[in-house]
């Protein structure tokens, strides 16, 4: 039975307590997650070891952040889920003008041709051109495109694997700015310099560079949770451009890890379910134990087997409960904003999934499920964040940070900035900041330095 604490509250029971211990990670244990995460960033930096290593650590090419003196018009392009935006961009002296709009990419796009999906893109380019009288102008562009991209130079880059949904034909392996380029060519009527492409990661570290100078990590947790962070030119060995800088983004790719076995020492019953019925068995392993495309599924997954176990909701489920992907990761943080002691926010969620039987125990008990699934996201992000840090030893540094769910959650923030700190070398300063829109921003500020530069 669950007790009340001194204050009234009511905990979650033992027995649930002991059957989550293995979602809980020790000091230890991180302290080996740390280990195993720097000697794959290494193994992805070194050329040696690259083509079998987990963790990409893939060269992006940008070398120069924002330094205040970009001006102009730019277009943004942003790739990275089932819609995509298309924004324009007007930079002044510290002045930022962005109109943008979304649209929808159809189920049949996602799984169908490459040169669908980039024809259906143009498109799209081109009526938002029209609708904001740019359509004869010839606009240089930043192309935010956020999957993992084997990035050749500034403008060219391969697609390595298609992820998050998406399984168009005859993409993987080319390069996706000439696959727009040619289907912005088979339009005839619209003029775009392509200035660069970039991922998520990258764009949000350059939209926070923009406003602090100081930003050298751009973290996305959102579906998909992906870093970029600043290294030496000379640590980069598959690097191939100007070596007089001394510095590149790196976009790491770490979603992958683990995908070796390195986090067979964390991984759980649930996490082994969410990869078997993934499309993509055996990879992004580290990304299915933190993102939103995951966590709710995570935590319907422990409250099916603890139902089972007649643990929860007296052993009665419900047909919604049983069903995959019905408990949605915003569940995960409306029922953690609930104030201590009050179960408003669960109670109608539970009611929602079919679960309007259930106790003030059993919300207590659906609340802790929850917490413990995003603390360990968290602390997983966190011990990941806290090998970049220590590796740049810079003595002071921001991470910029986006994504729903470290937007959304009420204490992702405060669980990460907390585990950073047990975790970074001493005298070593840092924050967290959100990014306003990395990646539509970032897109247009890659476009408006390269445009800097030349």
């Amino acid at each position: 039975m669950g007790i009340k604490a001194g204050n009234n509250l009511l905990l979650p029971s033992f027995a649930v307590r002991e059957r989550c211990k293995d979602l809980i990670l020790s000091d230890e244990t991180i302290a080996e997650l740390m280990r195993r995460i720097m000697k794959d960033v290494e193994k992805g930096l070194c050329k040696d070891t690259h083509k079998e290593a987990v963790v990409k650590c893939f060269i992006t090419y940008v070398q120069d952040l924002p330094n205040g003196t970009e001006r102009g018009e730019f277009l943004a392009l942003d790739l990275g889920g089932t819609n995509f935006r298309v924004l324009l961009i007007h930079l002044g002296q510290n002045h930022f003008d962005m109109q943008s709009k979304i649209y929808a990419i159809p189920q049949s796009i996602m799984v169908g041709t490459g040169e669908q999906l980039f024809d259906h893109i143009a498109e799209c380019l081109a009526n938002f051109m029209k609708e904001h009288d740019v359509y004869s102008h010839k606009l240089p562009l930043g192309f935010t495109f956020s999957f993992p991209l084997q990035q050749l130079g500034l403008t060219k880059g391969l697609l390595e694997t298609w992820t998050k949904g998406f399984k168009c034909s005859g993409v993987v392996g080319n390069d996706v700015v000439q696959l727009l380029k040619d289907a912005i060519r088979r339009r005839g009527d619209i003029q775009i310099q392509v200035c660069a492409i970039l991922n998520d990661t990258t764009g949000t570290l350059m939209s926070c560079a923009w406003k602090n100078h100081n930003c050298r990590i751009g973290l996305i947790v959102g579906t998909g949770c992906n870093v970029c962070y600043v290294e030496k030119t000379e640590n980069c060995e598959l690097f191939d451009g100007n070596t007089n800088k001394p510095d590149c983004i790196v976009n790491t790719e770490w979603g992958a890890f683990g995908s070796d076995g390195a986090l067979d020492i964390v991984i759980t019953e649930y996490d082994r379910e969410i990869d078997e019925n993934s499309i993509n068995p055996g990879k992004q392993l580290f990304e299915k134990m933190i993102s939103g495309m995951y966590m709710g599924e995570l935590v319907r997954l422990a409250l099916v087997r603890l139902t089972k176990d007649n643990l929860l909701f007296g052993g009665k489920l419900s047909d919604h409960l049983l069903k995959r992907g019905n408990f949605f990761t915003k569940y995960v943080s409306e029922i953690e904003s609930d104030k201590r002691g009050s179960f408003l926010n669960c109670r109608e969620v539970l009611g929602e999934l079919g679960l309007s039987h259930a106790t003030e125990q059993d919300c207590a008990n659906v609340r802790y499920i929850c917490e413990c699934v995003s603390r360990r996201a968290a602390h997983l992000v966190s011990a990941g964040i806290a090998v970049l840090i220590n590796k740049m030893k810079e003595p002071s540094l921001t991470v910029g940070v986006d994504g729903s769910v470290y937007r959304f959650h009420p204490h992702f923030h405060d669980l990460m900035v907390e585990k950073i700190k047990q975790l970074i070398l001493p005298g070593i300063k840092f924050d967290l900041m959100l990014s306003e829109d990395g990646s539509g921003r970032g897109a247009a500020l890659v476009a408006a330095v390269a445009c800097r530069e030349n």
